[in-house]
């Protein structure tokens, strides 16, 4: 996930409209989706355990409102402008890792808050540094905690 979304930080930064910068993001959105699905589905089976059982349950039920709430106000605020929205993401983001996290290992609310900090500070940047700010949360942070994962807990 967190290549495809420095691509998409790359690739979003060349946008002229906001309509095709939001249908960059929203691409990689669902590139991620099916990248994370695909991967818990995986890790999941390999465990014998159930996504919609137990701590699995917990952390969707934990981890999706945030995210449903940060789709909602990106479809209120984008027509106003975008220079609020990647911090709104960000932010989201982030409360959805913290309080999903609470349910897996000690790493993975600290990934959520070093989001929402990330998050704070894009909020209160110029709006020219959106992409990179997202590059670095979406991008940098999953590949920096992804490996601390991988290393620390076997995946």
């Amino acid at each position: 996930m967190g290549i495809t979304a420095i691509g998409a930080a790359v690739i979003a930064s060349r946008q002229h409209t906001s309509l095709a910068w939001l249908a960059t993001w929203g691409v990689e959105a669902a590139i991620a989706v099916v990248i994370a699905a695909w991967s818990t589905f995986t890790k999941m089976r390999a465990s014998g355990a159930s996504l919609l059982s137990g701590p699995g349950r917990r952390f969707v039920y934990s981890f999706a409102p945030p995210l449903l709430v940060g789709a909602l106000l990106t479809a209120v605020l984008a027509p106003m402008g975008l220079t609020v929205i990647p911090g709104i993401w960000l932010l989201m983001y982030g409360t959805g890792v913290t309080t999903g996290g609470v349910f897996s290992i000690r790493v993975v609310p600290l990934m959520g808050l070093c989001f929402i900090v990330l998050g704070a500070v894009a909020l209160f940047s110029p709006a020219s540094w959106g992409n990179a700010l997202l590059g670095v949360g979406f991008g940098g942070f999953h590949m920096i905690f992804g490996a601390v994962i991988a290393r620390k807990y076997g995946g």
